[in-house]
């Protein structure tokens, strides 16, 4: 099955244009909010944010630092399984950095707030999120994101870094998946 045929058995939430003037919307605000905040580092957990988080580094027109962290609660499935892992840890530290978590969708903010947790004991001048999908009313942060790209309901979705059992990441757009049967590869 070829990925065209794929999207075309999902419902399109979010479109590739919609995405791409979200995303500079977002990375003109960080521009602006960290102009005298510096250094600065985004941090992308993996793998979901990437794409999100390329984008979004591309888009803020500022020196600043990347690093990454592996870190999952779903594995396979579509639901989150409660148990938070980090699979990697960061390169380099981040103390006295105003730092900002590039997330790609934020549920029900557990494996985030193990996530702010663990980051804040390493004494980062800030610590914000940039998350590009929110549900906000199933999560229970403990920050709230500063930075938002758009708020969905209480679907599974695919698409942009977003994964079903690892396929689906590199689609342009965002997809809700109502019936996982259509996309048994």
């Amino acid at each position: 099955m070829k990925l065209s045929e794929a999207t075309q058995k999902l419902t399109r939430l979010i479109s590739e244009e919609t995405i791409h003037e979200k995303i500079l919307e977002l990375g003109k605000c960080i521009t602006s909010d960290y102009r005298d905040k510096l250094p600065l580092v985004i941090i992308a957990p993996l793998r979901g944010s990437f794409i999100f988080a390329a984008d979004l580094i591309r888009a803020i027109d500022l020196p600043l630092r990347v690093d990454f962290m592996e870190v999952s609660s779903y594995g396979n499935e579509m639901h989150s399984s409660g148990n938070v892992k980090i699979h990697k840890d960061l390169r380099d530290d981040i103390a006295g950095c105003h730092v900002i978590i590039a997330e790609d969708i934020i549920d029900t903010g557990l494996t985030l707030n193990t996530l702010l947790a663990m980051l804040q004991t390493r004494n980062p001048a800030s610590l914000e999120i940039a998350s590009l999908l929110i549900k906000p009313h199933k999560h229970a942060l403990s920050i709230k994101p500063k930075y938002v790209g758009f708020s969905i309901d209480d679907s599974f979705v695919v698409g942009y870094g977003l994964d079903y059992r690892g396929f689906l990441r590199n689609t342009s757009s965002i997809y809700s998946v109502s019936d996982p049967s259509v996309l048994e590869f």
